[in-house]
């Protein structure tokens, strides 16, 4: 996100990265004579026909956005202070309830914000001063130009921060290009900063342009910055409370429909419930074929290959486990490398150890099955095992798990 405040207005850019098919801007009255109506966006999903926040703006010009961030814990620094029991909310409520930056820290003052652990937020307003709130304090700055990604400032140096693309390419553009609060300047920035990743398209979902002077709202979708729909807070909120479906309003996007098609466990229930149950069945199998191995060490031939496949298994759990849990496996490039885990980061190379050994398997199972006479429980296990690591195999390609040549 930037800020850029010049010739008497101030700009809030914003790109909402994420990997959801879906996203709204919906407008909501005061609730009383001292509140304020406001504008919000968003993709994240909290309930029926219900986003959490990721940016908006109110009547009066504050307008603010969230991004990920990464900050450690620190115990007994907010001690006394009020507890936030839902951040959607919260974030809603502030819009609401504050008119500029001043009223904003102090709404502040009075929470415990490490529920903001994994988020940064920043704050603007038609004055062009800003405040970050990150999970243990607050900075504020009147820079007329700002720029922020997905990390803290009060932990990240200049020479840190520029490591991130989309941040270095921002900062860039502002130095070489004298800022100007319009439109057309905000969308080349934020189309410079934008992502578009090569495997799915995937990349900036949405992206937000609030002017806090004439209380405008301009949107971009998918990373598509040809076509822009604008809003007047003030003539949205005449109409009454409601949303809109922003995929709606915009022209077919060759690409969005390309990542409504492609289909995970985490953005498709019942694939989840599907591979769930094939990660607990290889489950079943690894201990069926370590005591079926104890137990007959020495009768039976090829009887090691048990052993194999249970550990094959266990490995497989753990990656699917994985796949479950880290969406950006499925979208960033193969192997998956993840900021933090190195465990993770190896795990990635399951589908290439599965895909090595499958031949070499399959041909010990076959002579197995040919050579020992018993145990039609432990060979139609191997031979029905066999058939999910194919099954595995075709969905690992699928999600370009293999596709190591950028």
């Amino acid at each position: 996100m930037y800020k850029i405040s010049a010739d008497g207005k101030t700009m809030l850019g914003y790109n909402h990265d994420a990997w959801k098919v879906s996203a709204a801007i919906w407008f909501v009255n005061a609730r009383n004579r001292n509140e304020f109506g406001a504008c919000f966006s968003g993709s994240r999903k909290i309930g029926p026909n219900k986003f959490a926040p990721s940016s908006g703006m109110n009547e009066e010009g504050l307008a603010f956005s969230r991004l990920a961030a990464y900050h450690p814990n620190k115990e007994g620094l907010n001690i006394g202070k009020k507890q936030i029991a839902n951040k959607d909310d919260f974030l809603t409520n502030i819009l609401h309830e504050c008119r500029n930056i001043e009223e904003v820290e102090k709404y502040y003052e009075l929470y415990d914000q490490s529920i903001f652990i994994e988020e940064v937020i920043f704050y603007t307003d038609k004055s062009g001063n800003y405040l970050i709130v990150e999970p243990y304090q607050v900075i504020k700055g009147n820079n007329p130009t700002y720029v922020l990604a997905n990390f803290c400032p009060s932990l990240t140096s200049n020479q840190n921060a520029r490591k991130m693309k989309r941040y270095r390419d921002g900062e860039d553009y502002i130095q070489s290009n004298s800022p100007i609060a319009s439109v057309d300047y905000c969308r080349t920035l934020s189309d410079t900063m934008s992502v578009c990743r090569s495997r799915n398209g995937d990349g900036t979902l949405l992206t937000s342009i609030f002017d806090t002077h004439d209380g405008l709202i301009n949107l971009y979708f998918y990373h598509a910055y040809d076509t822009t729909v604008q809003f007047n807070i003030s003539e949205e909120l005449a109409k009454g409370n409601h949303s809109i479906n922003i995929p709606e309003i915009f022209p077919i996007n060759a690409e969005y429909q390309r990542l409504l098609e492609y289909k995970t466990p985490v953005t498709e229930p019942k694939l989840f419930i599907y591979f769930a149950g094939i990660g607990f069945l290889m489950m079943a199998f690894a201990l069926l074929f370590f005591f079926s191995y104890i137990k007959k060490r020495t009768k039976v031939k090829f009887n090691s290959l048990k052993l194999i496949f249970a550990g094959m298994n266990l490995l497989l759990f753990f990656y699917l486990f994985t796949l479950a849990r880290n969406i950006p496996i499925y979208y960033f490039d193969a192997p998956y490398e993840h900021y933090s885990s190195k465990l993770i980061s190896l795990a990635s190379y399951s589908p290439f150890l599965l895909l090595f050994i499958l031949m070499p398997l399959s041909y010990y199972t076959y002579h197995y099955v040919k050579k020992n006479s018993k145990s039609i429980l432990i060979k139609s296990a191997l031979v029905v095992n066999s058939a999910i690591y194919l099954l595995l195999l075709i969905a690992f390609g699928y999600w370009g798990l293999f596709n190591i040549l950028h």
